[in-house]
């Protein structure tokens, strides 16, 4: 097994840019079955340039996908509902102890 060339934050980033794509696939599609040959769509481009070694090869590939997934980007996004700006952010929140009219 051979050492990767590129650093731990390289393979977070390319890792979020992953993550990012299927997110986005996933708003587009409802139903898991036309979901799960997009995300296979989306992982084969990683995997076709996954043994690029040059970095402004990379850098560009890495480039292209950003301005690819900004473009594609879905107006509505699905927000978990307890997540900020979820359907359940902030709601029943506990009572305030003290009284809000001081006499």
């Amino acid at each position: 097994m051979s050492a990767s060339p590129f650093s731990a934050a390289h393979r977070r980033y390319v890792k979020s840019l992953y993550k990012r794509m299927l997110e986005n696939e996933r708003n587009w599609v409802v139903r898991y079955d036309l979901y799960r040959a997009r995300a296979c769509a989306v992982r084969a481009e990683f995997e076709r340039n996954r043994n690029v070694h040059d970095p402004r090869a990379l850098a560009a590939i890495l480039e292209k996908a950003e301005e690819e997934l900004a473009r594609k980007r879905h107006p509505d996004p699905y927000i978990h509902p307890t997540f900020p700006g979820g359907t359940k952010w902030e709601r029943n929140l506990p009572v305030c102890a003290e009284p809000l009219i001081h006499h």
